[in-house]
C-alpha cells in the first residue's frame, strides 16, 4: 500500500508532519480528516513513487520459474508461507519482482489466499497459475504444484526460444528484402522515367514497365499514406485481436492455415494433455482439471470445445466422446484418451501424449522454418527479377525495333 508524506494543521493551529498509509491520495485526505488535522500538502513518498513505476511491468518467465522452484522448496523445507515470502522478497534483485512480492506478502499477512493474491497481478501470473495455485492451496499439494508450475514455464520458455530462433533468420531476410524493393521503387527506378517518357507518347511502353513507373510515384508521393494506412492496420488489428470475437477469428484461422495449422494445434493440444495430466495425477477431480487446464491451450476454439467437453461429462459422459464430437482433436489423441480412460491411467497417458506431440512438433516446425528460408528467396529473388525485367524489356524492345 502506498505511503504519503503530508503536511498539516492541527486544531489549535500548530502544523504538524508526518506519513500516512492509503490506497489514494483521496483516502489520504479523509483519513487526516477523521485525525482532525488540515491537510496543507499531500504527495506520495519516493519509495512508493518508485514502487508505482515498477506496478504495471511484466517479470520474466525464467525469474518467475525460479521463483515457484524456490517457494516450493521452502514450503516442503517446513517454511510457513509468510516467511518464505519475506525470504523470497529479500533475494529479490530484479525490482518489478521485489514489488510485486512485498504486496503479495502484504496480502497473505492480512489472511488473503495465496492464489487470491496471485490474481491481483494479471501482468505477471496468468489464469492458468493463479487456477493450478487455487487446486493445490485447496488440495493440500501447494509444494507439488508449485513445482509442476515452475517445470510446465520453464519448459514453454525453452519452447518460445526454440520458435524465436528458428524464425530470426526468416525475420531479417524479410526485412531485409523489403528494404531493398523500397530503395529500388524510390531511388533506382524514379531514375529510368525520362529515359522511357517518348516510348510512353507513342504507347510502346510494356506493362510491366507502366505497373513498375506506377508503383514508383505511388511510393514516393504517397508514402506517408502507406506509413499510415500500415500503422492504422497495425492498431486495428491489435485492439480487434483483444476482443473476444477477435481472438475466436485468428484462433480459428491460425487452426486452418495450411502448415500452420498443425503446428499450432498439436502444439495446444501439448500444451492441455501436460497440465491435465498433471492435475489428475495430484489429485485434482477431473473437472476442475479441465477448466484448468483449458486456459492452457492459448486457443479460444480449443478452449471452447474443452469447456463443452467438461459439460457433457458432468452430465456422466466420458471425455473421449466429447472431444471427439468437437472434432478439433485427432483420431489418434482421442483414441488414446479413451483407452486411459478405460485403463484407469488417464493422467499417464495423458503426459504420454504431450511429450509424444512435443517431440513430433518440433522437428514439423525445425523442417517448416528450413522450408520457409528458400520460400523466402524465392519470393525476394522474383520481385527483383521482375524490376529488372521491367526496366530492361523497353531497351531490348527498341533495340528489336531498331
Amino acid at each position: 500500500m502506498p505511503e504519503f508524506q503530508y503536511t498539516a494543521r492541527e486544531a489549535s493551529g500548530q502544523q504538524v508532519s508526518g506519513s500516512i498509509t492509503a490506497n489514494t491520495q483521496q483516502e489520504a485526505l479523509s483519513a487526516l480528516s477523521s485525525r482532525r488535522l488540515f491537510p496543507l500538502q499531500v504527495e506520495m513518498a519516493a519509495a512508493s513513487v518508485k514502487q508505482q513505476s515498477y506496478a504495471g511491468k511484466r517479470v520474466g518467465a525464467r525469474q518467475l520459474a525460479i521463483l515457484y522452484s524456490q517457494l516450493a522448496d521452502l514450503l516442503k523445507s517446513g517454511v510457513p508461507l509468510l516467511r518464505a515470502l519475506e525470504l523470497l522478497n529479500r533475494q529479490a534483485t530484479k525490482p518489478a519482482l521485489r514489488h510485486v512480492l512485498e504486496e503479495i506478502r502484504t496480502d497473505v499477512a492480512d489472511g488473503t489466499r495465496l492464489y487470491e493474491s496471485f490474481r491481483k497481478h494479471p501482468r505477471v501470473f496468468n489464469e492458468l497459475v493463479v487456477s493450478m495455485v487455487r487446486a493445490g492451496e485447496e488440495g493440500g499439494f501447494l509444494e507439488e504444484v508449485l513445482k509442476r508450475v515452475a517445470a510446465f514455464t520453464d519448459h514453454q520458455e525453452d519452447l518460445k526460444g526454440r520458435v524465436i530462433g528458428a524464425m530470426i533468420y526468416p525475420i531479417i531476410l524479410s526485412v531485409f528484402g523489403s528494404a531493398v524493393v523500397i530503395f529500388l521503387l524510390v531511388k533506382f527506378v524514379p531514375s529510368f522515367e525520362p529515359i522511357f517518357a517518348q516510348m510512353r507518347e507513342r504507347g510502346d511502353l510494356p506493362w510491366a514497365t507502366t505497373s513498375l513507373l506506377a508503383m514508383s510515384r505511388f511510393a514516393q508521393n504517397y508514402w506517408f499514406v502507406l506509413l499510415g494506412l500500415g500503422a492504422a492496420a497495425i492498431y486495428g488489428a491489435s485492439r480487434y485481436m483483444q476482443t473476444t470475437e477477435g481472438r475466436l477469428v485468428v484462433d480459428t484461422w491460425r487452426l486452418k492455415t495450411i502448415g500452420l495449422g498443425r503446428i499450432v494445434r498439436n502444439l495446444a493440444t501439448a500444451r492441455f494433455c501436460r497440465v491435465l495430466g498433471t492435475l489428475l495425477r495430484n489429485g485434482v477431480p477431473i473437472l476442475q482439471s479441465l477448466r484448468i487446464a483449458k486456459d492452457a491451450t492459448g486457443n479460444l476454439v480449443l478452449s471452447n470445445a474443452i469447456s463443452n467437453a467438461a459439460d457433457n461429462i458432468s452430465a456422466g459422459k466420458s471425455l473421449a466422446k466429447p472431444l471427439e464430437a468437437s472434432r478439433q482433436f485427432s483420431e489418434e489423441i482421442v483414441a488414446m484418451i479413451a483407452v486411459g480412460e478405460e485403463s484407469n491411467n488417464l493422467e499417464e497417458v495423458l503426459i504420454d501424449i504431450s511429450e509424444n506431440l512435443e517431440r513430433r512438433t518440433n522437428r514439423e516446425l525445425d523442417l517448416a522454418v528450413r522450408l520457409l528460408e528458400p520460400l523466402m528467396l524465392m519470393v525476394m529473388a522474383s520481385v527483383v527479377l521482375f524490376v529488372i525485367v521491367a526496366l530492361l524489356l523497353p531497351i531490348l524492345l527498341s533495340s528489336t525495333s531498331v
